[in-house]
């Protein structure tokens, strides 16, 4: 994995590409992905930040709301307001097409962005699912250049396959 971090202007932007198999025929892809556009804060409201983005959380709460578990059934209190937008899963993984996927259904004003980065955690949390001991994938300029502009931290968990 390589992480570049670059200046234009005043401006600080960072760039990450993970070697995939689009650049060699030794690297297998990843099983599967999962992205999620996530927003937190304490006094998030999430009916204000749908407002904002013109897009409908697929799950959302205010700090202090009930989430029942769908598992276990425990009762868990928020300890902070969320707001959560997800792709569909992508088999074999297509982080490009599922951040693609999420950006295009949200405004592109990088004001409204802007005010969101300042007053909230703003991230892209990323599952990518291993077939193999050794996979991989890249993101695309264009990709990286959106988050950027937007202030969205990439977040990645990378789980592990099985070789038997």
């Amino acid at each position: 994995m390589c992480a570049f971090l670059f200046f234009y202007g005043r401006q600080r932007y960072a760039a990450l590409a993970i070697f995939s198999s689009a650049l060699g025929p030794f690297m297998g892809a990843f099983e599967y992905s999962q992205a999620t556009l996530r927003i937190f804060g304490d006094d998030l409201i999430p009916e204000d930040v749908s407002n904002l983005l013109g897009g409908t959380a697929t799950k959302s709460k205010k700090k202090g709301d009930e989430d029942v578990s769908k598992i276990s059934g425990k009762v868990r209190i928020a300890k902070t307001g969320s707001w959560h937008f997800q792709a569909k899963k992508r088999e074999p993984e297509d982080l490009n097409a599922q951040i693609e996927a999420i950006l295009s259904q949200l405004t592109s004003d990088l004001a409204i962005w802007k005010k969101l980065y300042q007053s909230y955690k703003v991230d892209m949390f990323c599952g990518l699912f291993m077939g193999n001991w050794n996979d991989g994938f890249s993101l695309s300029p264009e990709i990286m250049l959106a988050l950027g502009q937007r202030g969205i931290v990439l977040s990645l968990d990378v789980y592990s396959g099985s070789d038997d």
